[in-house]
């Protein structure tokens, strides 16, 4: 059987860089070389894609604080449109040999939101998750929010605050209709990068000027007093859920520390300790918001259990975390689909949507 040639591209324009990297060094390591030949495709902090050597990819690849993108010499560009043609060597001036499907392990903006999914498109490669609007669906928390509220699916309370709106804020106002403590994020980030848990008004405005550090959009949410409770879900036109995990803090909330680096920071109950009625009404409910925020491929979704029972949707991650300690494969594990065949799965769900979507009329007969 002819190999399929999967091309990883890692890394990226974000403050996501270096989760990015230890998720595709997982995945990279997982791959089954029977089935698929690897392209490593680096996209640098500026945005370049650079095509890598296996051996030599990563610097300090074993310690999440220092892990880096090695430099490579043979920079690329893509080519929207030549489906033979469609990775271009400029270093070289050569063409690539052609890549069957793209797994793009791009966390954050400039990967994770549509941009890159969108030029896959154009390009004509199958890529893994979710698509064009999905993604950028699953990035902006506001949207997202929004949709899944007139879905009537439960959220937090939340406020957006535009960048030209900051020094129209008012601490007393917001704590009044949101209550104390309140969460400030970036709207378009994720992995805990740039959120705040403000008790005051001194630390709110800290938290504001921090979030419009990394987003134009910011949101402000109440606090919601539950278990954390994740999910992940597998499939397109017909998705499926894994059975749920719980996350138990050692710190204030789940940070970027607790999340990447310290393997401490966080216990991760896998299967969370609920009720089997109240796990099937999570797994529903996550299916529920992947249809919702019209996500293909994979997601995980992370959710309240509050103590009267009452699911809160927290967020979608379209593109979620493949490290060590993420919980998308663990998950999945624990459901009967190991990393290995998780990957596959994955993959063969993108070659699926492909086919169905070259199937649609481009031209008027």
């Amino acid at each position: 059987m002819q190999k399929i040639t999967v091309g990883i591209i890692f890394g990226g324009k974000s403050a996501e860089h270096e989760v990015s990297l230890q998720s595709a060094k997982n995945v990279i390591d997982a791959i089954d070389r029977d089935k698929y030949e690897v392209v490593l495709i680096g996209m640098n902090k500026k945005g370049r894609w650079y095509l890598n050597k296996e051996s030599q990819f990563l610097l300090n690849s074993t310690n999440p604080e220092l892990i880096q993108l090695n430099k490579s010499n043979e920079e690329l560009a893509l080519i929207p449109g030549e489906e033979n043609r469609q990775f271009l060597n400029v270093s070289k001036q050569e063409a690539l040999n052609q890549i069957d499907v793209i797994f793009p392990i791009l966390h954050g903006p400039y990967g994770e939101d549509g941009t890159v999914q969108g030029m896959l498109k154009l390009a004509s490669i199958p890529f893994v998750g979710a698509g064009v609007l999905g993604s950028a669906i699953g990035m902006d928390k506001d949207v997202m929010k929004r949709l899944l509220r007139d879905a009537g699916i439960a959220i937090a309370d939340f406020l957006v605050i535009m960048r030209h709106e900051i020094n129209d804020i008012k601490f007393r106002t917001v704590k009044e209709k949101l209550g104390i403590p309140l969460f400030i994020k970036p709207a378009n980030l994720g992995s805990s990068v740039g959120i705040s848990k403000a008790n005051t008004e001194e630390e709110f405005y800290q938290a504001i000027n921090l979030a419009f550090e990394y987003d134009n959009k910011i949101i402000v949410e109440e606090a919601i007093e539950g278990r954390e409770i994740e999910c992940s879900v597998l499939g397109n036109q017909k998705p499926i859920a894994s059975v749920p995990g719980e996350i138990i803090a050692n710190d204030d909330f789940y940070s970027y520390q607790a999340k990447y680096i310290d393997e401490n920071g966080a216990i991760l109950e896998i299967p969370a300790k609920i009720p089997e009625d109240i796990k099937k009404q999570i797994r529903d409910i996550a299916i529920k918001t992947f249809k919702v925020l019209c996500c293909e491929g994979m997601a995980r979704i992370d959710l309240f259990l509050k103590e009267d029972d009452t699911v809160v949707v927290n967020e979608i991650n379209t593109i979620p975390g493949f490290t060590k300690i993420s919980m998308y494969p663990k998950l999945w594990e624990l459901s009967g689909i190991p990393y290995q065949e998780l990957i596959n799965k994955l993959i063969e769900l993108a070659i699926q949507r492909f086919e169905r979507e070259q199937k649609l009329k481009t031209e008027m007969e």
